[in-house]
């Protein structure tokens, strides 16, 4: 059989000299990781208290009291790490360091003798281990810690979290599989998956891709685990969060985990939105590593019927409330939606993952979308308050709608179920290796962000640097540097929003017509000090849906370059669902520089249909010329509360 094609492996060594993303990674280090070690500390004044260290401090014997929080409350913890380590690589601090040494060495200090490390179970329900997979996040507040011990091992060089995990995981390959006297479950949560594989990469023990390729494929196969363990759960007395006939009645079934049926007999995505991105990147990492057809296949199937059908155009996903989950196709409500931030991020981590099995545009332009959009307006400015839920239209009325009370207007210190801040701030402090990846002679630039990376191309050590001022211009320029003259490839990705481009190398005109998924490739001998200069155009595009997106039609959005646009009610006025955008005016853009943070503005001349002391009538309702002004999406609630809408209607 023939091996799945452009493999790609990531490229790590990424230096961030972006203005845009610089920015964030400095709120994060700065203001973020303090804040979020603050709330972690139950030292946020106002806020819904955490605990989570304090369960750790517990759990170690070195405190008293009881086990407080969500299930997952050790996750907060685990993320709050993984965020730290990518923020030492951009900005080393030995306090910092020494706080997350501290942490790490009480993570040692509360570990269970045979490995084991969930506070919740150690101090909530110590005889029930492993007794609610479905519910309870065992299993991924373990992947989570995982992950975080994976990149604190690669940014710092530091075992011993490393050993403390291995540990971990030794007892949970023991006690899972389908031997003889094995658990034959897997998380309801999915997380470890994909965590295993990235264990796997650093310690290239086999035993570790086994178990993520067990936990995988073992999902949904009949007769399905959940079904047994729930009955089992009768047997024992046991603390569960979730009343089993409850879960039932409400409608959330094995779709819910997408356990409904086994992964690769699976066509559509179901179920809790953030669940069905941890899954999917895992198989696609467990795709690449094992050379396996059929699972990229399901993949791709997946991926088409998310993008084509169920992602809003900010990249926000999960239309329903009730599950935080995938709704049927074009259901895509904007004032209802859910939209939780986590989501977003791990559609972004998918949308990486896919890009490692095949270099395409397709894959680059969402990983974009996300980054830019529905990711990013799940925090403020300053990185103190968050969105848990990021809708696309907020109106006067929705307070005071019971079926909407998940829809925040303004956005919160923080939150009983925390995951989202720390999930964000992960995001962005490792947002560079999203950038490139490489094959033996091809380095593929997947964003646009300002800085350098060294990699080694055809035997070659070869660094390239990129200058500009993206998302908010687009001419692009690449220097090349490497020690002797060197033959390799440069893929460029014209992304898809972009109508018009063109290319010069060394200052020479080279054609842009000939596109490999939506990637330049400029293959030549490269000498040091060559130049690349790519110039996207950026013109403002009227976004529109497919007909069968109900809620949007005689509307339109608009997006320039990689980001989507929204209005304010504090730029346009109250009642926006009143304004009209005219299909011939001309939409003009500018820079702000001293406006949130920097940002380019869009105005248009449209109307304004005036409210009127009747609730109905028959004569033509009055408009009224006023000039619109939209911001970024990912910035909006950034001055004073009020309504916003991404969809504007046209006439």
């Amino acid at each position: 059989m023939k091996s799945l094609v452009n493999i790609t492996d990531p490229v790590k060594r990424v230096v961030v000299e972006d203005q845009f993303w610089k920015t964030y990674k400095q709120i994060v280090a700065k203001e973020v990781i303090p804040y979020q070690w603050k709330a972690l500390n139950d030292e946020l004044p106002d806020t819904e208290p955490s605990h989570a260290i304090e369960n750790f401090r517990i759990a170690a014997g070195e405190s008293s009291g009881e086990y407080y929080g969500t299930v997952f409350q050790d996750s907060d913890v685990a993320k709050w790490l993984e965020t730290v380590a990518y923020s030492l690589r951009d900005f080393p601090n030995k306090e910092l360091e020494e706080k997350a040494d501290e942490v790490i060495a009480l993570l040692g200090r509360a570990q269970r003798n045979d490995g084991y490390l969930n506070t919740y179970y150690i101090l909530k329900e110590p005889n029930n281990r492993w007794t609610n997979l479905r519910d309870n996040h065992e299993l991924y507040c373990a992947g989570h810690f995982i992950e975080a011990a994976v990149a604190y091992y690669e940014s710092t060089g530091k075992k011993e979290f490393l050993h403390i995990m291995e540990k971990y995981v030794d007892l949970i390959d023991s006690v899972f599989g389908l031997e003889e006297g094995k658990i034959k479950g897997y998380p309801g949560h999915e997380e470890i998956e994909l965590a295993l594989v990235r264990l796997f990469d650093v310690t290239t023990n086999q035993k570790h891709l086994k178990l993520a390729q067990y936990f995988i494929e073992q999902r949904g196969q009949q007769p399905n685990y959940f079904s047994e363990e729930m009955e089992k759960r009768k047997t024992i007395e046991t603390a569960q969060t979730w009343n089993d006939d409850t879960y039932i009645n409400f409608g959330l079934g094995y779709e819910y985990q997408q356990a409904h049926k086994p992964v690769r007999e699976q066509k559509e995505a179901v179920g809790h939105a953030v669940r069905a991105m941890y899954l999917y990147i895992a198989m696609a990492d467990l795709a690449a590593k094992t050379d396996d057809h059929s699972l990229k296949e399901t993949c791709d199937i997946l991926w088409d019927d998310v993008i084509k059908h169920k992602m809003y155009i900010t990249a926000g996903i999960g239309s329903a409330v009730n599950g935080e989950a995938f709704t049927c196709k074009h259901d895509l409500p904007n004032d209802s939606m859910y939209c939780e931030t986590c989501a977003s991020v791990g559609l972004a981590f998918w949308a990486n993952r896919m890009l490692r099995l095949e270099p395409n545009r397709k894959y680059a332009d969402v990983l974009e979308q996300a980054l830019y959009n529905g990711t990013l307006s799940g925090m403020d400015l300053d990185g103190k308050r968050f969105f848990y839920v990021n809708p696309l239209e907020v109106n006067s009325f929705q307070k005071n709608r019971k079926d909407q009370e998940h829809v925040k207007t303004e956005r919160q210190k923080w939150f009983f179920c925390a995951c989202c801040p720390p999930n964000l701030a992960r995001m962005i402090a490792s947002v560079e290796d999203n950038a490139y990846t490489q094959t033996e002679d091809t380095l593929y630039t997947h964003l646009y962000i300002a800085g350098n990376v060294q990699t080694v191309l055809s035997e070659q050590k070869v660094e390239l640097t990129q200058t500009h001022h993206y998302p908010w211009e687009g001419n692009i320029a690449l220097t090349v540097n490497v020690e002797n003259s060197a033959k390799f490839k440069l893929a460029l990705r014209i992304p898809g929003w972009c109508k018009a481009a063109s290319a010069k190398v060394n200052g020479e005109t080279v054609a842009v017509n000939e596109l490999e998924k939506g990637y330049f490739i400029i293959d030549r001998v490269w000498q040091k000090g060559d130049t690349v200069t790519l110039e996207l155009d950026m013109a403002v595009l009227r976004m529109r849906s497919n007909p069968l997106v109900s809620m949007n039609q005689g509307q339109t959005a608009l997006q320039r370059g990689p980001i989507v646009y929204c209005i304010e009610e504090v730029d346009n006025g109250a009642n926006l669902a009143g304004i009209r955008l005219s299909k011939q005016s001309e939409i003009t853009s500018q820079y702000e520089p001293n406006l949130l943070n920097g940002v380019v503005t869009l105005k248009a001349e449209g109307y304004r249909i005036e409210p009127t002391s009747e609730l109905y009538q028959s004569e033509p309702l009055e408009m009224h010329p006023q000039t619109i002004t939209a911001i970024p999406y990912y910035a909006w609630c950034n001055r004073k509360k009020g309504e916003m809408r991404v969809w504007i209607y046209e006439m």
